[in-house]
């Protein structure tokens, strides 16, 4: 394996956070995942890095902590509700296998992402004890040149003619609002009762001014590791934007919103910042 084999830093960055907020916040804890910093295990020293100080980074680990909290408790839900598929685009380091699969018998959890990373991710889950479940499938998959994704998935036993729930998360920035379009699109023909969950970033000008200059720090940042961030939204244009490709149902919810659900009544002021919102649809 090459450092190129690794998952990107920004998934890196992610685990950590998870790890910091269980280390550093008051519980009650909004969300428990320390299988990524096992997988990553960092070098001794990593809460030194900018990106991990505990009191600058807070409100950025709380959007985190948020988007996260609300997905696993989205894909329970959508468990209970019959749907017994949940697939990961884009997978990195998620962790919902290692924690939560136990919790919903019969589940299928189909993972998403570059064949080195996900073999890294394999031999990292034998090295640490942590045995894959047979739920859980790794779909390898060339982003640059997948012709087919429903055609991978279908290899590793997804059904496209029954209901399944899609996440998307941390990822829509990166594309061209054409490409996000043909993804909505695409989302769209899955099976009824189907649900897609994909966050996006928002305007500099609807972000909260407490956070502009956070947000700033993260645009500039993106653009100088070669990965800028290129498509934003309104929320009211990413709806209408879902809502005309056929989705029967589009929900938004927003920072403030989830932070109201996830945060509320904390001595320690915690709260997620603004710029990334998500939305729910329903096929």
């Amino acid at each position: 394996m090459t450092n190129n084999d690794l998952p990107d830093s920004t998934a890196v960055r992610v685990a950590l956070w998870r790890a910091i907020h269980v280390q550093a916040d008051a519980p009650p804890h909004v969300f428990v995942d320390d299988v990524g910093f096992r997988l990553v295990e960092p070098a001794e020293g990593w809460k030194e890095r900018p990106d991990m100080h505990p009191v600058h980074t807070r409100r950025f680990r709380a959007s985190i902590l948020v988007r996260s909290r609300f997905m696993d408790d989205l894909v329970i839900d959508s468990h209970r509700k019959a749907i017994h598929q949940y697939v990961v685009l884009g997978a990195g380091l998620d962790s919902f296998a290692q924690r939560r699969a136990n919790e919903c018998p019969g589940l299928k959890i189909f993972e998403v992402d570059k064949p080195a990373t996900q073999a890294w991710k394999k031999r990292r889950l034998q090295e640490i004890g942590l045995q894959t479940s047979g739920a859980l499938n790794f779909v390898p998959i060339n982003f640059e040149n997948a012709t087919s994704l429903w055609g991978n998935l279908a290899v590793h036993g997804f059904n496209k003619s029954t209901p399944a729930i899609v996440s998307s998360l941390g990822v829509s920035m990166y594309l061209t609002k054409n490409a996000i379009e043909d993804t909505l699109c695409d989302m769209s023909q899955l099976a009824p009762g189907s649900r897609f969950v994909m966050t996006f970033m928002l305007p500099l000008e609807l972000v909260d001014p407490e956070d502009q200059p956070g947000y700033r720090m993260s645009l500039r940042g993106a653009e100088s590791s070669g990965t800028p961030f290129i498509s934003f939204f309104a929320p009211e244009e990413m709806k209408t934007l879902a809502a005309s490709c056929g989705f029967s149902q589009v929900e938004h919810f927003s920072t403030v919103t989830l932070g109201e659900k996830y945060f509320s009544g904390r001595d320690d002021g915690l709260r997620p910042s603004t710029g990334e919102e998500i939305l729910v649809l329903a096929t």
